[in-house]
């Protein structure tokens, strides 16, 4: 095996483990168990389970996001962008549950970014760009633009959570029910919102 393949090998098994046990539960003897080879092999090729860690989350980071990005980047009506975003996630989920299983775990300490949340939050920054210019065109304040991207990122980032659990419905079901719930909720939008005094 050329070093290269030898790499490979590694984050694959390293992948599965991750995906099955979590970081915590996953250590150097198991992924060069796994991998047939000795401690040192991961060793060289990645300083350490953090360095392999590392790697598979980037990746997984760099695949979602990409999706995500190509989906508000394309044009069309904003409830397109809102649709193809939210099969985005979830063609992200179907197609690669353990690099999903990965990012929404809770990451090492050490990691600062390339956790899902910081994912989520690189997004919300896009689909706040997108939502403040519509807000301006039919009048509204652009200002709120980021809580209300914070929002529609967070309900579609949840679902999407919970339809990798669940599976039920189906995926374009899941997807339908999103949209219906994030695009009637803004055709209806408020300028000035209130709340009815508390009792």
């Amino acid at each position: 095996m050329t070093s290269r393949e030898r790499r490979e090998q590694l984050l694959t098994v390293s992948r599965t483990l991750f995906a099955e046990r979590g970081f915590e539960g996953t250590s150097v003897e198991e992924i060069a168990s796994r991998a047939d080879v000795s401690k040192p092999v991961v060793y060289e090729h990645f300083g350490g389970k953090e360095g392999v860690y590392a790697v598979i989350v980037d990746r997984e980071v760099e695949a979602l996001l990409g999706a995500l990005t190509g989906a508000l980047s394309e044009r069309g009506h904003p409830r397109q962008l809102v649709e193809r975003a939210a099969r985005a996630l979830l063609d992200y989920i179907e197609s690669s549950p353990a690099g999903f299983r990965i990012l929404v775990r809770d990451s090492p300490v050490a990691q600062a970014g390339g956790t899902f949340s910081s994912l989520i939050g690189d997004v919300a920054t896009q689909v706040e760009h997108l939502l403040g210019h519509q807000m301006a065109k039919r009048g509204l304040d652009p200002s709120t633009a980021p809580i209300y991207s914070q929002m529609l990122v967070g309900m579609v980032a949840l679902a999407g959570q919970h339809w990798a659990e669940a599976r039920e419905p189906s995926k374009d079901e899941v997807a339908a029910h999103m949209v219906n719930l994030a695009w009637n909720g803004l055709s209806n939008f408020e300028a000035d919102p209130v709340l009815p005094p508390a009792d």
